[in-house]
């Protein structure tokens, strides 16, 4: 708005307002005591656009104004969540594993974990729930990659997590916290309609999104399915603070059930034809990443996974020359994914052909 106001401009106005008989030209007394003071209105400009644009939510916005803006409809940010899982140890006889014993992956930035119950081994193992000791994605971790203990416990062989950690989430960002913002002022959430079931649910850390059916047994009874915020099932305890905070809040009669979704994972074979020197391992696992990124913009925004998307996909990657049998959970087409379902990565077989 405020693009003409240079120190140029501002500059050539101060002069021509001054008496015509003064020396105003470049290195005479009057412009450079004039230069300094256009210079810091040209910058008084600039700041006073940047109060226009930051004074309105944007994409753009710095993240302490989009939290101020946020806060005047009482929205703050999400903080961060601990990924939650099992831990299975395995090792001598009735050896006792106290709350709190850290386990952690094998990796060079490695990613504790502490038990959050105590637990003893009979029959050769036991498997006992722990959280990641820090907030964020990164503790998702995938089904086998805690394989260690730290600290003195003696009697452990061995450990190991049978299926990924789920639901951590880190702090909420500028985009989901705008779109919040953007749902509570331009969705009418009033006298619990549908929008305000939404909004409660939403405001629960770890939450990633919410469908919402109402009337789904009859009058007075709503129904909430809830993804967490890497577009998984979300774990029992987010399912229950959300429970908690709807309960609070929900209009007086209200029969609310809040569910977790299901997840629906897909299994992918196909047999390769591969560049030469390219690893069919390297390959699938770069497949798998693109697939769980696909899958979690589709969750709850469409019920569809298109088969051609998979194929452009495999295609995507540049060691995959050709393919043949494609399959999707043993189909060559499309899969339909029910409403309160997500589709989730599962296993990938490929083999070289």
């Amino acid at each position: 708005m405020f693009e003409q106001a240079t120190k140029q401009a501002i500059l050539q106005r101060m002069l021509d307002a001054s008496p015509a008989d003064l020396d105003k030209r470049q290195g005479s007394v009057t412009f450079d005591l004039l230069s300094p003071a256009a210079i810091e209105l040209a910058q008084a400009y600039i700041e006073l656009d940047n109060v226009l644009k930051f004074g309105f939510a944007n994409p753009d916005q710095p993240s302490r104004y989009l939290d101020l803006r946020a806060g005047e409809f009482g929205l703050t940010r999400r903080p961060s969540v601990k990924a939650e899982g099992e831990v299975t140890f395995k090792g001598a006889e009735g050896t006792v594993i106290p709350a709190g014993t850290i386990v952690t992956t094998d990796e060079e930035h490695a990613i504790l974990f502490a038990t959050t119950q105590d637990g003893t081994i009979k029959d050769g193992a036991a498997t006992i729930r722990a959280t990641a000791q820090e907030g964020g994605k990164r503790g998702n971790v995938a089904q086998g990659r805690i394989t260690l203990v730290t600290g003195d416990l003696t009697g452990v062989v061995s450990t190991r997590n049978a299926n990924a950690f789920v639901s951590g989430a880190d702090t909420e960002s500028d985009e989901s916290l705008l779109q919040r913002y953007f749902d509570r002022v331009r969705r009418p959430a009033t006298s619990g309609n549908i929008w305000h079931y939404r909004q409660w649910a939403l405001e629960v850390p770890g939450v990633g999104d919410v469908r919402v059916f109402p009337t789904w047994k009859g009058n007075g009874t709503v129904r909430l399915v809830l993804l967490s915020d890497d577009k998984r099932a979300p774990s029992d305890t987010i399912v229950l603070q959300v429970k908690e905070s709807v309960e609070e809040k929900r209009p007086v009669g209200a029969q609310v059930t809040v569910d977790k979704a299901i997840e629906t994972p897909l299994h992918v074979n196909a047999k390769l034809t591969i560049a030469k020197g390219s690893n069919i391992e390297a390959i699938a696992a770069d497949f798998k990443t693109k697939l769980t990124d696909y899958l979690e913009h589709l969750a709850f925004t469409d019920t569809v996974v298109r088969y051609n998307r998979i194929l452009g996909l495999l295609l995507g990657i540049e060691a995959v020359i050709d393919f043949d049998d494609l399959t999707i959970n043993n189909v060559a087409d499309n899969i339909e994914i029910p409403d309160d379902h997500v589709a989730v990565c599962g296993t990938v077989s490929f083999v070289a052909q």
